[in-house]
């Protein structure tokens, strides 16, 4: 059974796009006039060292850290980043690579994604919903404290979705996971590509994500390229 369309399908969000993201530390210059755009159904591989700042991207992207200057497209127009971080926390959703999940049953840390507002009906219907697509059916009543690597990462998804977003930012969704885990993991990320969820991915083993790629970008020296071009002639992307 699929959950009904608002939840995981984002054929219909339209593309936020970003320019001239720039982010300092001190007299660090750790991103620079970065470009990207995150689109329907499109999922971006991005890849660099340890400290290069993919996590701060991803935090600046989804609202939850400021940059020094950046503006944002939002549906038509351009807006400085400010202006546009309401709307960024409500489309985007950031997840770390380690997941914090509240203490609890599974079931309560999805009803938290939800308004306090919504009646119990449709808040039941929601979580029962988004649990089948994730199969998270059996967990439901499990402490959320006591689950795998893998069925953590599963829950922050589920989780994730039902706050209807338009674009997911995954921060090593398979670290530190076995094989049956990570393949698992993989299949869902892949599930949301195909109904339409923009994606942007990080992760030191490309491989794993090489199938369900349509960009591959690496930020490198404050600036994002792709790792195919000439090293004379990159472009930012």
């Amino acid at each position: 059974m699929q959950p009904d369309r608002s939840q995981t399908d984002s054929r219909h969000c339209p593309a936020t796009g970003f320019r001239g993201l720039s982010k300092h530390y001190g007299k660090r210059n750790l991103l620079d006039r970065v470009e990207l755009t995150l689109q329907a159904g499109q999922c971006l591989l991005l890849t660099g060292p340890n400290g290069s700042g993919k996590t701060t991207l991803m935090r600046i992207l989804s609202g939850l850290e400021a940059p020094d200057q950046a503006e944002v497209r939002l549906d038509n127009g351009w807006r400085h980043w400010r202006q546009a971080r309401p709307r960024l926390q409500q489309r985007i959703m950031y997840l770390h690579q380690q997941p914090f999940l509240f203490q609890g049953s599974v079931w309560h840390n999805l009803a938290f994604a939800l308004p306090r507002t919504l009646a119990r009906p449709q808040r039941q219907a929601a979580i029962r919903h988004i649990s089948q697509w994730a199969g998270l059916e059996h967990l439901l009543t499990a402490d959320a404290k006591r689950l795998s690597g893998g069925e953590c990462q599963k829950v922050a998804i589920a989780r994730a979705l039902l706050r209807q977003p338009c674009a997911l930012l995954l921060d090593e969704p398979t670290a530190n996971m076995d094989r049956q885990a990570r393949e698992r993991t993989l299949a869902m990320i892949a599930r949301l590509r195909d109904e339409g969820m923009a994606l942007l991915v990080t992760s030191h083993d490309p491989a794993y994500f090489e199938a369900m790629t349509d960009v591959h970008l690496q930020l490198e020296q404050a600036r994002l390229i792709h790792p195919a071009s000439p090293s004379g002639s990159r472009e930012a992307a």
